[in-house]
């Protein structure tokens, strides 16, 4: 579920990898991207500039742009501190949130990230309700035991927490989308593509640096 309608055929050809479009001129604030009225306190180191992926695992389109965020970020500039952030714009999403959350604070977020995308759009598993999501982890040799524990955690609890109020104060209007530095934000809509919000977001950064 999107609170904005992002292009289908762009998410998929960019998934497949055959989607090549020029670089984006400097971007246009109100068009490329929206500064926001308010900035966000960042969690980012001294020096480092924040960046937030706002995703959800159902979202058809957040699976499409993963592998490409994902190798965006292996090769993303030392001084950016770059994090997931997993959306909730009703009560339903929770639990998804909370498998992010638990994955990450296992220590297992690089090993099952990826495939809980597969399982839900390849596998067509819903994983929505608790009893489902442990039992799948269990067969991707998860400790179920472990996992249920972080996943019902204060921890978890207040990671999802926080999670939807760096989304309501980023204004997020649809996923995947992306913030930068606490003051901008960015989407497919706004930027033509999700190609483009990456050539945009490494333009804000490099705005940020400077104090832009």
């Amino acid at each position: 579920m999107k609170r904005r309608e992002f292009s289908l055929t762009a998410a998929s050809a960019l998934a497949m990898g055959a989607l090549s479009l020029p670089a984006v001129a400097q971007p246009r604030e109100g068009k490329d991207y929206r500064k926001l009225a308010k900035p966000v306190a960042t969690d980012a180191p001294a020096g480092k500039v924040e960046v937030i992926e706002f995703f959800w695992y159902s979202c058809g389109h957040c699976n499409a742009f993963e592998p490409t965020f994902a190798a965006w970020l292996k090769n993303a500039p030392k001084d950016l501190a770059v994090h997931r952030v997993p959306v909730a714009f009703n009560a339903s999403f929770v639990p998804q949130q909370k498998i992010y959350y638990a994955l990450e604070g296992l220590g297992k977020t690089e090993e099952i990230h990826a495939k809980v995308f597969r399982a839900i759009h390849v596998d067509r598993l819903k994983l929505t309700k608790d009893d489902e999501i442990f039992d799948w982890m269990g067969k991707q040799g998860v400790d179920v035991a472990k996992f249920k524990e972080m996943y019902n955690s204060f921890t978890v609890s207040n990671q999802v927490r926080k999670a939807t109020q760096i989304q309501d104060a980023y204004g997020v209007e649809g996923v995947p989308s992306m913030g930068v530095a606490g003051r901008y934000y960015t989407d497919g809509t706004m930027a033509g593509s999700m190609q483009n919000v990456l050539q945009v977001v490494d333009q804000l950064a490099a705005q940020a640096r400077k104090g832009a």
